[in-house]
């Protein structure tokens, strides 16, 4: 079978979880990858003869302060696109001519699923956000988000509309409203998957904006050892001031140290909060403001009581969490996943399934 997978580019949870599936289907699939941003580098390297990446233009999201910058990302995104999108014309008829697929995997990326409408195949989608509209919600989860809820809902039912199925991977289970959609645990690396939680004494902060100022003083006065990641993306060794450990980033004492953390303190990305629930290690959320996927991640992260979502970091809030673990620890104490199984089981029935209605 004849696969076009394509990735959003925006962050790399979708690219690391592409990976997983993209291994997986290449065992059996001939596939062409569309990617856009960063995500192209870490996914060209599973550049084979059956397996081809193609980069391509994708819009990005520009964040300053734990904040999304809405016009900083709309201009942004307007000059990137006065070259971009010329590209992206060029790469969408040659994959048309070289490559002719049978089906189309999209990522909550644009591009392969335009292909798809416009050549008449089945679109699959798999991700995590189409949970905030195929799913639903309980109103009081939603307080004080209702506008937000309803602008996203829209943009993220029209972003992949009439897909054939929606595999959505996810920590929280809300009652499913739509018909094609199935839930299933959170899609995670071979690393993660080996790793054997063990709770130690140490806070892993994961913080991608290296302009928070007032971080490192939080963080200093909970008396704590904390190992930071993203802070100071310069450094090439550790560096320690008192209780804070900064390292430079290295996926394997990244694991390491969310395996072993008493708690994590990041935002509300998905990747890292399935990583984190899956090793029963509670954590601390941050959303980044302008994210309503986040503050939907944190608010269930809290409900399912793994650990705690503040709209921001505050001294008082750090400690109340750290008082917590214990009682967030017994609640992840029954987590548990059959690895990445259940999404790929199913998504070779649905292949499978899409091809034979063509």
């Amino acid at each position: 079978m004849k696969i076009l997978y394509g990735v959003v580019g925006e962050g790399m949870g979708h690219a690391m979880r592409s990976k997983v599936v993209l291994g997986a289907l290449a065992e059996k699939h001939e596939l062409q990858v569309v990617v856009s941003g960063r995500a192209y580098d870490y996914l060209n390297m599973l550049a084979t003869e059956h397996l081809a990446v193609n980069k391509i233009w994708g819009c990005t999201l520009v964040y300053e302060d734990n904040e999304l910058r809405k016009w900083a990302t709309v201009m942004q995104n307007v000059k990137g696109a006065l070259t971009g999108l010329p590209k992206n014309a060029r790469a969408f008829f040659q994959v048309a001519k070289n490559f002719a697929p049978d089906v189309v995997i999209s990522d909550f990326e644009s591009w392969s699923y335009l292909f798809g409408r416009s050549h008449d195949l089945p679109v699959i989608s798999i991700d995590n956000m189409q949970i905030i509209n195929r799913c639903a919600h309980d109103p009081q989860l939603l307080k004080g988000l209702e506008n937000d809820f309803r602008l996203i809902n829209a943009v993220v039912k029209g972003k992949i509309s009439g897909a054939f199925h929606y595999h959505i991977t996810t920590f929280f289970y809300p009652p499913v409203d739509k018909p094609n959609t199935s839930l299933h645990p959170p899609i995670l690396r071979p690393a993660v998957l080996a790793a054997r939680p063990e709770a130690g004494a140490h806070l892993l902060v994961y913080q991608t904006s290296t302009s928070n100022s007032t971080l490192p003083e939080i963080l200093k006065r909970s008396g704590r050892e904390c190992r930071i990641y993203g802070l100071r993306r310069d450094i090439t060794k550790d560096v320690v001031e008192g209780n804070l450990r900064y390292r430079p980033f290295s996926e394997a004492a990244f694991i390491d140290d969310l395996r072993t953390a008493a708690g994590v303190v990041a935002s509300a990305g998905f990747t890292l909060m399935g990583e984190a629930v899956y090793l029963r290690r509670p954590m601390l959320a941050v959303p980044i403001k302008g994210q309503f996927e986040q503050e939907l991640n944190a608010r269930y992260l809290e409900k399912m009581g793994y650990g705690v979502g503040d709209s921001e970091l505050t001294e008082e809030g750090l400690g109340r969490f750290i008082e917590r673990i214990p009682d967030f620890a017994r609640s992840l104490a029954d987590y548990s996943q059959d690895g990445n199984q259940d999404l790929l089981t199913a998504l070779d029935q649905t292949l499978a399934a899409a091809v034979r209605e063509q």
